[in-house]
């Protein structure tokens, strides 16, 4: 990753006080989104870990994932496949894979879901997000993947806080830490 893209990044976060009561801060990442040249090496820059892994589809849940999976696909030439969340009222119609995560950085689980027609046997898929801090949903993709046939070759996020220990498991690569922001 360059190191201009690296500060481009911190410059655009900020952390958000969501006012009184609230226990912590809030991160809005909306900065990135708005900065042209970020969105155009966001995805080569996500991707570069796994090239030589050959990944053949971009799995990315919601929400934030639905604009970084697509900016990586293209960066690899490859199809994107939405992982969508229990709950979010858009869930598409046609079988589904379901998967449960264990309990995330505020102690839910998440159910996530792919479409069966699109993600199967033989596929290679790298796992795109914006923030891995437990690893909890991947853990979640992972097991569709295993639970379709396709082979998870990593995760790539741009910012990623789980354990080291973790994410050589995981195989989780990321672009910041939160101590870089």
């Amino acid at each position: 990753m360059s190191a201009e893209l690296r500060a481009r990044l911190v410059e655009l976060f900020r952390w958000i006080d969501p006012g009184p009561g609230a226990s912590h801060l809030v991160s809005d990442i909306s900065g990135w989104w708005r900065d042209p040249d970020v969105l155009a090496t966001l995805g080569p820059a996500l991707v570069a870990p796994f090239r030589s892994a050959r990944p053949t589809v971009v799995v990315s849940p919601a929400v934030t994932g639905f604009l970084l999976g697509p900016l990586a696909a293209t960066a690899l030439g490859v199809g994107f496949v939405a992982a969508h969340k229990a709950g979010d009222g858009r869930l598409p119609a046609g079988p589904l894979t379901w998967a449960q995560s264990p309990p995330d950085f505020r102690g839910r689980q998440v159910d996530l879901a792919v479409r069966d027609r699109h993600l199967g046997h033989g596929d290679r898929v790298l796992v795109v997000d914006d923030w891995v801090a437990t690893a909890a949903q991947v853990r979640a993709l992972y097991d569709i993947c295993t639970k379709r046939g396709a082979e998870p070759v990593g995760t790539s996020a741009v910012v990623v806080d789980c354990a080291p220990a973790l994410s050589a498991e995981l195989r989780v690569t990321g672009l910041l830490t939160s101590t870089d922001l």
